[in-house]
């Protein structure tokens, strides 16, 4: 490793002095005489680098990719007029000797491309020039002007850009840096174009005067030195000169062509293949249009025939088949994405990064339950995607996938439901065997196992399935394993809303809103309450099952109260009171709101145990313990004497003590409403089951 890093200088310097000694090489033929047969060698070496130059300009992917042009242009020019000075020399010196005096290449040049005629070869060399001079180089040093003209206008802007996604963290610092570099690259690139293109234009004009000047010359020195008649003279020096004009422009027209691609080209990536044929080839029913034209021309009489209709069914046939092809690669492109993503997904599933990931709602099962779900797993995925559709509706938020698991040190009958990877639930299923609802009434006449119903705790029984049609007969009603697990997944679900509703899925529900109400939360966020402030206040409503899914109402509630309220509590409430007809509408059975209220002593009580500060607010709870057992005790007696009699109800308190009862009152009964006398809304038919007293 040592000796490689040591021999790249010295390979290093060797190419310097190597490139070094070529500039003074050309230099050096500018002023001391060269034999012919060193011409032909350069001549040929000008032909083959203007080739590589036009090459390098068709594949490069960009133009800042050959971003050395100018130089290479300044390199080329200069060892084309340094030839053709030598060339120049060998032609007024040796002309004499006939058309091999300047070398064979001028010699097979003025054969070959004038046919022996110098007056041909006069017509073909200005048609060279007229095309390079006119057309090519002024057209390529028009582009490379307003290129250099735009590039340097919109720095600035670009500068910004690249500042503006560096602040937002879109770019690293490295990728900062690059990018400036290449924005002084271009702009340099298209301001060295633009001067470069003057050594084209400028190599024009010298070729004529060094053509002129070899002719008149020539003839001269033929007949005043050499004593050659006028006429032969003529013929020699002229097919020299136009000769070594031809050899001169053909290069130069190669490489103007390289440099009017170049900046012709701007902003397009890609090849100039993939550029050209790729965007004329994008548009088949471009190409049946001209397909049709050209069968057109072909019948035309007069036209030839056979070259016209040629043409029509080659573009034809490409019309037809690019449709084929764009198909098979986006069927290619496809299969090949979905090849990577799966091995990603394999590489990820298998990576340690992916065992610290806790998926958010996860149902592990055990082995005969498992056996029992997978026999129905399609059915099971259908009503899983069902209720989450149900929960988005019913909530206003979408809940996380649910993972199943098969576990091992489950046992066999059980089945564990997981919020953030915490077990919330554990519950036995007995595959075979049906649950049957009971309550605190009367049970059928079957043999059966008393248990719990897991999802609301009440009295149930686990029968066999062959006890079925008797149990309905009896007018209870049997209920599958599956739909057990479900309604059990779906109550745990529901008493663990605020969990699910992430800042990413509230970020998510704010996207969505209407213009009118992104307003509303640009007005009031954050210079009155935060993204996390307000996700807070949506977690608490959740907390207590109250919908969020008219948020353009709760957000026109939060912008209310959040001037005067900094407590994510005190917003809650406030926002309760204002989607308070939603509150009772969910409630209500069959528009009716029922309702059990606190007693007057009661009221008394929580009301003095409320401490306020000077401006009224409440600022602590502050009761007898003893009170609080009490008060659970005679709740507790009351709701359920109450849950025998309706399905739903609501306990409806003083607006103060409200959160605080609930604190109290959840932790007996988790679903059970409490409401405020201001959550009451208007047109709503109450109906009152009682007191707690």
């Amino acid at each position: 490793m040592a000796v490689s890093e040591a021999l790249v200088p010295e390979k290093r310097s060797r190419r310097d002095f190597g490139f070094a000694a070529g500039i003074v090489a050309i230099l050096a033929v500018l002023f001391l005489p060269v034999p012919a047969v060193l011409i032909d060698i350069g001549l040929a070496f000008s032909i083959a680098l203007s080739v590589l130059i036009l090459m390098v300009a068709l594949w490069i992917q960009k133009p800042l990719e050959f971003s050395a042009f100018p130089t290479v242009l300044l390199i080329a020019t200069l060892l084309r007029l340094a030839l053709g000075i030598a060339t120049t020399r060998l032609i007024l010196a040796n002309g004499q000797k006939g058309v091999d005096a300047a070398g064979h290449v001028i010699q097979g040049f003025s054969q070959f491309v004038m046919s022996g005629d110098f007056v041909i070869g006069i017509v073909v060399f200005v048609i060279l020039i007229t095309v390079n001079f006119l057309v090519i180089t002024k057209g390529a040093t028009r582009i490379a002007e307003v290129g250099a003209r735009f590039t340097l206008d919109a720095i600035p802007g670009k500068q910004m850009a690249i500042d503006a996604d560096l602040n937002a963290g879109l770019i690293d610092e490295k990728e900062a840096q690059r990018r400036r570099r290449e924005l002084e690259e271009e702009s340099a690139f298209f301001g060295s174009m633009d001067g470069a293109s003057k050594f084209v234009r400028g190599e024009a004009v010298a070729s004529l005067i060094v053509i002129a000047v070899n002719v008149f010359g020539g003839v001269i020195i033929g007949t005043t030195r050499h004593g050659m008649p006028l006429g032969q003279a003529a013929d020699v020096f002229v097919k020299l000169s136009v000769g070594d004009g031809l050899v001169s422009q053909i290069p130069a027209l190669i490489v103007s062509l390289a440099a009017g691609l170049l900046v012709s080209k701007g902003g397009t990536r890609g090849t100039a293949e993939e550029a050209v044929l790729g965007q004329l080839s994008a548009y088949p029913r471009a190409l049946m249009v001209a397909a049709a034209l050209m069968l057109m021309f072909a019948l035309v009489p007069g036209l030839p025939f056979l070259p016209f209709v040629a043409l029509s069914g080659l573009m034809g046939f490409v019309a037809i088949t690019i449709p084929k092809r764009q198909a098979a690669r986006t069927a290619f492109a496809a299969a090949k994405a979905q090849l990577e993503a799966e091995a990603k997904q394999a590489e990820a599933k298998d990576s340690v990064k992916e065992q610290l990931k806790t998926p958010e709602i996860e149902l592990c099962l055990g082995r005969q339950v498992s056996a029992q779900i997978q026999t129905s797993h399609t059915e099971l995925q259908h009503r899983v995607a069902k209720m989450r559709r149900k929960f988005a509706r019913q909530y206003g938020f979408v809940v996380p996938e649910i993972k199943l698991t098969d576990s091992l040190t489950l046992p066999a009958k059980h089945y564990q439901i997981r919020i953030h990877g915490t077990v919330a639930a554990t519950q036995e299923m007995r595959p075979g065997e049906l649950l049957v609802v009971v309550g605190e009434g009367p049970r059928p006449d079957v043999p059966g196992e008393e248990v719990r119903e897991p999802a609301f705790g009440m009295k149930a029984l686990w029968v066999v399935d062959a006890y079925a049609a008797e149990v309905r007969r009896a007018g209870f009603e049997a209920i599958d394993g599956a739909s057990v697990l479900l309604t059990h997944l779906s109550e745990v679900i529901r008493n663990n809303l605020p969990q699910f509703l992430s800042y990413k899925d509230m970020r998510a529900l704010l996207d969505r809103l209407d213009p009118e109400y992104k307003r509303l939360l640009d007005e009031i966020s954050p210079s009155q309450i935060s993204h996390s402030s307000l996700q807070a206040v949506l977690k608490l409503l959740l907390s207590e099952r109250v919908s969020i899914r008219n948020l353009h109402l709760i957000l026109e509630a939060v912008a209310e109260i959040s001037p005067h309220a900094r407590r994510a509590e005190q917003i809650a409430e406030h926002v309760r009171m204002r989607v308070a007809q939603q509150i009772c509408g969910d409630l209500a059975e069959d528009g009716t709101l029922h309702v059990l209220r606190l007693g007057a002593n009661w009221d008394l009580t929580f009301h003095q145990a409320l401490k306020r500060d000077a401006k009224g607010e409440v600022i602590e709870f502050d009761i007898d313990p003893r009170l609080v057992e009490q008060f659970g005790t005679e709740a507790g007696e009351a709701i359920r004497e109450r849950m025998r009699q309706v399905h739903s109800f609501a306990l409806v308190v003083a607006p103060d003590a409200r959160p605080y009862i609930r604190m109290i009152v959840e932790r007996i009964f988790p679903t059970l409403p409490v409401l405020s006398h201001l959550e009451i809304a208007r047109g709503v038919e109450i109906k009152s089951l009682g007191t707690i007293s």
